[in-house]
């Protein structure tokens, strides 16, 4: 079983268009369970930090089974959960990295299976911190001429994380 933990970002919600997009992908595969995390009324990215980690603690599904993706906050946390515990994998769209007010602003991913999808116009979070980690770390990255919300690259991102999860369920 693959479970694959979806975190929404900062403004966002559970109901938010790309994470119940990514849900419907994840729903699509055979012995994977997506979770939906809500971190409404938790302002602060170590809040979110501890409530994720302590899910996926609650839950005990084992690391090496465990795909984590987010976008903006959903990402950093995503990668910052990676950092402390390798897990299978990190699908991260526009990761909020680089940012100054974070507990870590450029966490160090231990993922099996890393894939990141930012934008060239992000005006949220700039693309150089984004890239210079996947450089750092020769990750798998695909920059996309979109804006922070990646709206115009829903299609593109949907189909890079079926393919994804495709990966790491024949690695799990």
């Amino acid at each position: 079983m693959m479970t694959v933990y979806l975190s929404h970002g900062l403004e966002s919600g559970p109901g938010a268009l790309k994470i119940q997009a990514l849900k419907g992908i994840a729903e699509k595969i055979d012995d994977c369970e997506p979770v939906v995390m809500d971190y409404r009324g938790m302002p602060e990215p170590q809040q979110r930090l501890e409530h994720l980690l302590a899910v996926l603690a609650k839950r005990g599904d084992p690391p090496a089974h465990c795909v984590l993706a987010g976008s903006s906050l959903g990402g950093w946390l995503s990668a910052a959960v990676s950092a402390q515990q390798p897990v299978l994998g990190c699908f991260l769209l526009a990761p909020a990295l680089g940012l100054a007010d974070y507990p870590e602003t450029s966490p160090t991913i231990q993922a099996r299976y890393t894939h990141i999808i930012h934008g060239w116009r992000d005006e949220v979070v700039a693309p150089e911190p984004v890239i210079e980690r996947a450089r750092l770390q020769r990750l798998s990255l695909r920059m996309v001429d979109d804006d922070h919300r990646l709206h115009a690259s829903l299609d593109t991102l949907l189909h890079d994380f079926e393919r994804f999860l495709g990966q790491c369920h024949l690695a799990s």
